[in-house]
């Protein structure tokens, strides 16, 4: 039996989000819709399928009968929004999953640490950079650690909206330091660019990994990298199909070069993956491959969640 869903945020994630749990979920259904702006493209549709909504925020989400089937909330607003939102969920007993790069709860990349996670109230899946990117970081620590680690992310600047814009600063800090907690680098870097092209351009990272040559002479374990690498790719294709490597990686050797980030200089080789990620086209054209990676995160994550509390129950 499918259990109640409420998505916070009427905007391009929380539409997206409302048709891939409509058509990919077999756990959940989409209770209400919660907005603030009466005219949203998002509030007109869901109310087209059926679906309660509200422009009143969380305040009028509040009044709706149809909180009292829900079992999580889907928090894609903003960062500055979220902490209220979050006390919301937890006084109605509601599983949070944070859209927003706000990061009060835990940082969770299902690929990575899904299961670190599990019992959480309120979980963050990071921004869709980190989403895109992390997933490579870890594979490349995994083998051999990590001293910096920089993430640039592209996307179409038609693909973000008013909450996506309002949030670059987060994004950045959020993003810098998932890479290190969760992907294993011991610096980390984040850069997002809004790329204004058209036709709008397909979501494009760029993820560089300094492995640091370590006294002892340690051999560059390229093949295992490189496998390691290519298994984290197919893991997130399990959910994410149009996820891919853009070309081959590239091994680049460094000596004595000055990395700011550190501080010093280094030796080392220097990891680089480029990825492409394209959308199913469920909302927006297949260029926001950058809702597609966050959305379909977010729901492989609370549905994981909400059957480890059903096993729970029993």
């Amino acid at each position: 039996m499918k259990v109640g869903a409420v998505i916070v945020g009427s905007g391009n994630i929380g539409t997206d989000l409302m048709f891939k749990i409509e058509r990919l979920s077999d756990r959940l259904v989409v209770a209400a819709m919660v907005g603030i702006d009466q005219a949203s493209d998002g509030l007109a549709r869901a109310a087209k399928r059926g679906i309660a909504t509200t422009a009143g925020g969380i305040e009028g989400l509040a009044a709706m009968r149809e909180l009292t089937d829900a079992r999580v909330v889907f928090d894609a607003t903003s960062a500055k929004a979220h902490a209220e939102n979050a006390r919301f969920a937890r006084d109605h007993g509601l599983l949070m999953v944070d859209l927003t790069p706000a990061a009060l709860g835990p940082y969770v990349v299902p690929t990575v640490n899904l299961g670190q996670s599990l019992h959480s109230d309120n979980v963050n899946m990071i921004t869709c950079g980190g989403q895109a990117t992390i997933p490579i970081v870890a594979a490349v620590s995994r083998v051999m650690p990590v001293a910096y680690a920089e993430i640039v992310a592209s996307i179409a600047s038609r693909s973000a909206g008013p909450g996506t814009r309002a949030n670059i600063d987060e994004f950045t800090e959020t993003t810098s330091r998932a890479i290190e907690s969760v992907g294993g680098a011991s610096v980390g870097k984040a850069i997002i660019i809004l790329n204004p092209a058209e036709p709008a351009i397909i979501m494009r990272d760029t993820v560089s990994c300094l492995v640091e040559h370590s006294a002892g002479g340690d051999v560059l374990r390229q093949d295992a990298i490189t496998t390691s690498i290519h298994d984290m790719v197919a893991g997130v294709q399990e959910f994410v199909p149009g996820y891919r490597l853009k070309q081959s990686l590239q091994f680049d050797d460094l000596h004595e070069v000055f990395v700011p980030a550190l501080g010093r200089h280094v030796s080392g080789t220097m990891v680089t993956a480029f990825l492409e990620v394209s959308g199913a086209g469920h909302y927006l054209p297949e260029y926001a491959g950058n809702l597609d990676i966050m959305t379909s995160a977010a729901l492989r994550t609370a549905e994981r969640m909400l059957e480890l509390r059903e096993v729970a129950a029993r």
